[in-house]
């Protein structure tokens, strides 16, 4: 199976954060307006900061993240569920967000990992330019191949502002896509099981 967890490749150096400034200053005459008016004059320094959080994820690694686990859990072999995790990324096409939940599962062969780092693992992959379908693969690639569970389930249902504020301007839609790795892919019965641990309805 391919896998999607590698680190995006660097096409070309960064710019500087004054480049990036400059950008901004760029786009703000482009739309019409002044960039050195009153209230747009530091509008380039808070946008760059902006997407510094926005886009922190291309700082980290993901399979580091996964890599410290625990051997010690009582031979606990069930399924594991964080639900209705926040998720706020940036589709790649508009730059525009796209805010929903993720749902994560796995179950354990032999050793487990820190809830946290399955929240963290979604931001990391998350906080880069995306598209929900390979959001989705990613989040459930990486703990296959870290962890190796004996099943993996990634569940995302999100709302698209480049279809929700622009565009066809359809408010209240979401999409949801899915990705179901070794037992739950083969196993009807804990593919319900998930969705019901899930509070997923109708999937």
């Amino acid at each position: 199976m391919d896998t999607l967890i590698e680190t995006p490749r660097k096409i070309r150096a960064r710019p500087t954060r004054a480049q990036a400034e400059e950008a901004v200053r760029t786009l703000l005459a482009w739309t019409g307006d002044d960039p050195d008016r009153e209230g747009l004059v530091g509008t380039p320094d808070r946008v760059v900061r902006a997407y510094e959080e926005f886009f922190e994820g291309y700082q980290d690694d993901p399979v580091a993240l996964l890599e410290r686990t625990f051997e010690e859990t009582g031979n606990y072999n069930e399924m594991v569920v964080l639900r209705d995790i926040r998720l706020e990324s940036h589709c790649e096409h508009h730059i525009i967000p796209l805010i929903g939940k993720a749902h994560v599962a796995y179950l354990p062969d032999r050793r487990v990992v820190g809830i946290s780092k399955l929240a963290r693992l979604v931001d990391v992959f998350a906080h880069r330019l995306q598209i929900q379908e390979k959001l989705t693969a990613q989040i459930a690639d990486t703990i296959q191949s870290v962890l190796q569970p004996r099943g993996v389930a990634v569940v995302i249902d999100a709302a698209h502002q480049c279809m929700t504020t622009r565009g066809v301007h359809k408010p209240g839609v979401s999409m949801v896509t899915s990705r179901l790795l070794g037992a739950f892919e083969t196993s009807e019965p804990l593919r319900r099981q998930f969705f019901a641990m899930a509070g997923i309805g109708g999937v």
